[in-house]
């Protein structure tokens, strides 16, 4: 079990960074500054030989060496479904981001939290650690990620009364109910942004018969994606290559094609929702239904998904205030509040 070190923090706050670790996006809160660090957490790295690869840039300045090498260069995600897949590469990247100016700028040896999906292994865990430690961490305190996002977004964690958060995020979907800063149930979904943006490439590829690159899926998510295709539809030109020819394609779609590519993905979270209502402990049940549910993450800003869940769970639903950094803005919440973290914090 990890120890707190209050003697060290004299001033009654809980740490001094908080680091949101994410399959898409690394996101690092300073205490007392907010936000300051937001970056792809890609990994770009050449073949020296076989066994041994080389490391040529980390996070935002990824796209500006693809379009120097885009040939000789390869593209890693140390983080997948939220977890560290890479052990190596996750902690070169936790130490480039930690070294930034902006972050020593704010602390130098820093108390890190950082958030991880719920029910991850202590092997998860420990690696989660390490890389942190190995960056320059002098303390390290991990946290879930949906107490985060519920923190984030506001909802009533000391309370009593049950609260639900559905934290749509780029790997998984964490739908969790909480009440007296415990998460008492959650339900686990491996969708994310990115099944959604798979969606998108295997259905204009089956029926448009056109191959999107990922980018163009994510933009078409991003800007088009529906969880009501049929509701005010809307036109884009796109551009791929055609499926037989290899060669380069335009063609016009709309955004009922691409609600209909992300709806399989909409519809497990939404059974999701509905698992998760039915494994709540009854005397909790009421509070959801008089208060409702909250969304977080990317997939929030899907439009009309809160309205479609609203309409097939049969709850409220709202969207957080800032849904792509309601995790982040809950992380650095526990950084003022060490009370908060001591009762939230996992056990190692």
């Amino acid at each position: 079990m990890m120890i707190f070190n209050w003697f060290r923090n004299e001033t009654g706050t809980a740490a001094d960074i908080y680091v949101d670790l994410g399959t898409a996006n690394t996101l690092i809160a300073g205490r007392g500054h907010g936000i300051i660090l937001n970056e792809p957490s890609l990994v770009a790295y050449s073949e020296i030989s076989p066994g041994r690869r080389r490391i040529l840039a980390i996070g935002s300045e990824v796209k500006e060496i693809l379009a120097k090498t885009p040939g000789n260069t390869f593209i890693l995600k140390p983080v997948r479904d939220g977890v560290i897949a890479d052990f190596d590469f996750a902690q070169e990247m936790l130490k480039h981001f930690l070294s930034k100016p902006l972050v020593l700028k704010a602390f130098s040896r820093p108390r890190v939290i950082v958030s991880l999906p719920y029910g991850v292994t202590e092997v998860e865990k420990k690696a989660v650690v390490e890389a942190c430690q190995s960056a320059g961490a002098r303390e390290v305190f991990l946290i879930d990620e949906p107490m985060a996002a519920a923190i984030g977004a506001d909802l009533p964690v000391k309370s009593a009364r049950g609260s639900m958060i559905v934290d749509i995020g780029g790997g998984t979907t964490e739908i969790a109910v909480i009440a007296l800063t415990d998460i008492v149930y959650c339900e686990a979904v491996k969708i994310g942004g990115h099944k959604m943006d798979e969606g998108i490439i295997d259905y204009f590829k089956k029926e448009k018969k056109i191959v999107l690159s990922e980018s163009t899926a994510e933009e078409l998510k991003v800007h088009f994606g529906t969880a009501v295709p049929r509701k005010n539809i809307r036109v884009t030109m796109v551009q791929g290559r055609d499926a037989a020819t290899g060669l380069t394609k335009t063609l016009e779609i709309s955004s009922e094609d691409v609600g209909t590519a992300i709806n399989d993905s909409l519809e497990v979270i939404i059974n999701g929702i509905h698992r998760a209502l039915e494994k709540t402990p009854p005397e909790l049940v009421s509070d959801l239904i008089e208060n409702g549910l909250v969304l977080a993450g990317g997939g929030a800003l899907i439009r009309d998904f809160d309205i479609r869940i609203q309409n097939e769970v049969r709850i409220p639903v709202r969207v957080a205030p800032n849904p792509l950094t309601a995790i982040a803005v809950g992380g650095s919440k526990v950084l003022e509040d060490r009370d908060l973290l001591q009762k939230i914090q996992l056990e190692m």
